[in-house]
């Protein structure tokens, strides 16, 4: 019995550590068919992008109450993505941040290539701040995504949009 409460105690020490950098972010592209646009939209954890910020130079980041510094962190992020279809980069506007809980959410869009069309994708979002970062980009809708998993330095890779 007192390993149980060891182990639990050690499990609920463990907890808040795990709440600060999680080292993952998630990246869903999408084709919204009423509005023939690609959507992405990047899942950050608040911590992770605040600390990368810092990392730049930024001493007062603070995504919760400064507007600029969500603006600062969506370019940083926005420039470590990209889509290239047929060997010409989609054109992605940066549509806005906002602080979702404990993330900030990065919207971009730009003209869609189709259902079907070949994606190549670079997702390097925090892979200069941290090795053990890992970026998931959900190609598609609904319940089965392509999904491409990104570490600092991977290469490009490819999924069809569905």
């Amino acid at each position: 019995m007192l390993r149980f409460f060891a182990a639990f105690f050690l499990l609920v020490l463990a907890i808040p550590a795990a709440a600060h950098q999680q080292k993952a972010v998630i990246i869903s592209v999408e084709h919204n068919p009423r509005s023939g646009m690609i959507e992405v939209v990047h899942t950050i954890p608040l911590h992770d992008a605040e600390h990368a910020l810092r990392q730049q130079g930024k001493k007062g980041a603070d995504l919760l109450g400064d507007t600029e510094s969500r603006r600062e962190f969506a370019r940083y992020a926005a420039e470590r993505f990209s889509i290239v279809v047929a060997e010409r980069a989609i054109e992605l506007t940066l549509l806005g941040t906002e602080v979702n809980g404990a993330s900030v959410l990065v919207y971009q869009e730009g003209p869609s290539p189709g259902l079907g069309t070949e994606l190549t994708i670079q997702a390097q979002v925090l892979t200069d701040i941290w090795l053990r970062q890992v970026n998931s980009v959900n190609v598609g809708r609904g319940t089965s995504p392509q999904t491409l998993v990104f570490r600092g330095g991977d290469r490009a890779k490819t999924a069809v949009l569905r």
